[in-house]
């Protein structure tokens, strides 16, 4: 049957996925794995954890953002679709909701089956009598001297509910209140300074919160309580710097991080036997709508499940792993040696992070080193590379430390750890206002006979040793001069002008020009869109274009529009993309040349690697950066290539390969939007990354001593490295003979 209106236009077949909507997949991916029945259940309860903690920092920054730019009458979208903020938070409240009835099934079941393996997480009436009776001292010893009730009346305004805190909301018979216009409610925050999982015997554990309610009439002296209600505020954490109005980057975040105290509300979670007039008094109050509520069928807050997996009960959670130590180090116990040898790749947290503890720390008490320089995006004021960096300056070298102040929730911590470091010594630099610094680089300078050396690690994670531990990332060491000489002209940029934006103060007559790293702002968007159009071209005469690239996130319109092309170019693609998509695969005549896989298992997939079969420049390339906006236009990244045909063919067969083989963990993007698992093959054998690649490091890798102690060896000092006894024979002091 023809069409009634022959001249109307054809709908248009939607080009990309929203922003959020994709990053909203992403954590239902991520709570899947607290799912799997592969997954023991300590492990169920930290994915549980992260999915609920991934949520929290969504609704701090993204939700925040899309309502205070809709509030404003603005519409900004930093997504290549052109759905607006309105329709974008319309379409994220009805995902939330059957995320979170789903997240509490998960929840309900995995307490099952930590039952059955022996451990419960009780209610008070199920407890026996005489614990009861010891619960009742606990709350009067520990308990109650922390507490404060927070009446609401004419005397005693709405208190502040801070950002992410559970308070219990008391009701009290309105016959006792009646001469006040004022509900009869009071508050009591549940202290974040105790366990929330209170041990009553072995292996049985109650919440805090139950704890208190059961004795909380003590603290309003006999009056009536009707009802006692569990209330959760998320407020807005997006820290926002206007430029112009920027003198000293230190303060302005000091300033932001104290005023997100009194940031403006964005979510409201509920127990669901909230009344109804009583919902609306609080949303009222708080300045929320009833679509900013989320009544939950359970115990709101449900990261605090890692104090249960702390536990040590090693039965219940993945078989534990010891990262080993590179095979290199086993020839020489001089790192600058084995470095001038060769570059060293290291594959965390498969390869252990205690090797880059070595650089810096080597580097701190060699008397040939003169300086180190170091960009530290996220780490911790304990951390084993803070005191490494202090002793280089007890040891007399020059240190300079680019520190990230804006590291979205670590702005806190990062300002007290650099200001640890100014009092050492350490020339601290705190990068632009407009920019954040989220590349990873190390330079050492070190004199050798009647020349200067320098060497790099770069790297694609942070400078973080408890990270390390969960985060798949990969470093290069090297000694290579080109990259000596372009990550110096990069330390040069980030301690002196602002020449990467257009803001700047102060205009340089002359652009920098890198060897080998590619660097944003500057090229590093370009110079990637001209390595696609490049196997384009290539393709056009071989017919065997082929691009392959692992990272996180995919959101850039102008990189996925030159996907596109080269899709329809015929250029085979192979994406392994952790998070975000916003590129739409399979679609006939745009992208069916197009595959995208993504990965969720028991590391945190964070590499970014980049692979373009044609180039003959690296053909190889580790980022820091993601494919999105903010990477390529607002932050400070590099991109490098890998020389060495030995790391490259490693990275491309081992690394690469693996993953693209798994059939286990691995689930494709469809034209749809939704996921499915990639199938096994008939007679093809289970394939599951992660645990392959602990297979390789296993068999040619060095055993290490636990991971914790490891990374706080200082080889200088112990004149070894930390090599577990099995591996004994073949360490090497540090004047490179056997023992």
């Amino acid at each position: 049957m023809s069409s009634p209106f022959p001249n109307a236009a054809k709908p248009a077949i939607p080009r990309y996925f929203n922003r959020e909507i994709s990053w909203l997949d992403f954590n239902t991916r991520v709570l899947a794995e607290a799912k799997a029945e592969s997954t023991p259940t300590l492990e169920k309860l930290k994915f549980i954890a992260i999915a609920y903690n991934n949520l929290d920092e969504f609704f701090m920054v993204r939700v925040a953002g899309k309502k205070k730019t809709t509030s404003e009458g603005l519409s900004p979208n930093d997504s290549p679709d052109s759905s607006q903020n309105p329709d974008i938070l319309g379409s994220i409240r009805p995902k939330t909701e059957t995320f979170l009835e789903d997240l509490y099934r998960t929840y309900d079941k995995a307490k099952e089956e930590l039952l059955e393996a022996g451990v419960g997480i009780v209610g008070f009436k199920e407890l026996k009598a005489q614990d009861q009776k010891n619960l009742k001292s606990y709350f009067h010893s520990s308990i109650y001297p922390i507490l404060t009730p927070l009446a609401v009346d004419p005397a005693h305004p709405f208190p502040f509910l801070t950002n992410l805190t559970q308070y219990l909301l008391i009701e009290f018979k309105s016959s006792q209140w009646n001469k006040f216009d004022i509900p009869p409610i009071a508050f009591v925050e549940v202290p974040h300074v105790l366990p929330r999982f209170v041990k009553v015997e072995t292996n049985k554990y109650i919440l805090l919160e139950e704890i208190i309610s059961q004795f909380i009439d003590s603290l309003f002296w006999g009056l009536e309580i009707s009802g006692i209600h569990h209330i959760r505020v998320t407020r807005d954490l997006d820290i926002s710097l206007l430029e112009n109005e920027v003198v000293d980057l230190l303060q302005s975040v000091q300033n932001q991080v104290k005023a997100r105290d009194q940031a403006k509300a964005i979510r409201c979670e509920t127990s669901a036997d909230i009344p109804s007039h009583l919902l609306a008094f609080l949303l009222r109050t708080i300045g929320l709508q009833k679509s900013d509520v989320y009544e939950v069928e359970g115990p709101v807050g449900l990261n605090s499940l890692f104090e249960l997996y702390r536990l040590p009960l090693s039965t219940l959670k993945f078989e534990p792993f010891n990262p080993r130590i590179p095979s290199q180090f086993r020839k020489n116990s001089n790192i600058f040696s084995i470095i001038q040898d060769q570059d060293i790749l290291l594959h965390h947290p498969f390869e252990s992070f205690y090797t880059v503890i070595e650089f810096l720390r080597m580097a701190a008490r060699d008397p040939k080193v003169l300086a180190i320089k170091q960009t530290l995006y996220r780490t911790s004021g304990d951390s084993p590379i803070i005191d490494a960096l202090i002793e280089a300056v007890g040891s007399g070298k020059q240190v300079t430390a680019v520190v990230e102040l804006k590291a979205r929730f670590d702005e806190k911590n990062n300002i007290t750890w650099a200001r640890r470091l100014e009092r050492a010594g350490v020339n601290v630099v705190y990068g632009f206002i407009g920019l954040k610094t989220h590349s990873k680089a190390i330079l050492v300078v070190r004199q050798e006979h009647d020349k200067i050396c320098r060497y790099c690690h770069l790297s694609t994670g942070n400078y973080n040793s408890s990270t390390a531990k969960v985060y798949t990332d990969v470093g290069l060491i090297t000694a290579d001069p080109d990259f000596g000489r372009d990550i110096s002209e990069l330390f040069n940029l980030l301690t002196g002008f602002n020449v990467f934006t257009a803001e700047q103060s102060i205009t340089a007559p002359v652009q920098p020009q890198f060897r080998k790293i590619f660097a944003s702002p500057l090229n590093l968007r370009e110079r990637f869109i001209a390595l696609i159009d490049a196997e384009i071209e290539a393709h056009r005469k071989s017919g065997d274009g082929l691009f392959i690239g692992k990272f996180n996130a995919l959101v850039d319109k102008d990189i996925i529009d030159k996907l596109y092309e080269a899709s329809q170019a015929g250029v085979t693609i192979q994406l392994i993309i952790r998070g975000i998509c916003c590129l739409i695969p399979g679609v006939k005549g745009l992208s069916e040349n197009i595959e995208v896989r993504s990965i969720v298992d028991r590391f945190l997939e964070h590499t970014r690697i980049y692979y373009f079969h044609h180039d003959t420049g690296g053909k190889v390339y580790l980022s820091s950066a993601d494919l999105m906006p903010r990477n390529l236009d607002r932050r400070i990244e590099i991109m490098f290539p890998i020389l060495n045909d030995g790391i490259r063919n490693r990275i491309l067969n081992e690394i690469m390969a693996t993953y693209w083989q798994d059939n286990v963990k691995s689930k494709r993007l469809v034209e749809s939007g939704g996921y499915e698992a990639v199938k096994r093959k008939k007679n093809e054998e289970p394939v599951r990354a992660q645990y392959r690649l602990i297979e390789f490091v296993r068999e040619k890798g060095i055993k290490s001593l636990p991971y914790e102690t490891a990374i706080w060896h200082n080889p200088s000092k112990e004149k070894r490295r930390p090599i577990a006894k099995r591996d004994s024979r073949k360490e090497l002091n540090l004047k490179g003979k056997k023992k």
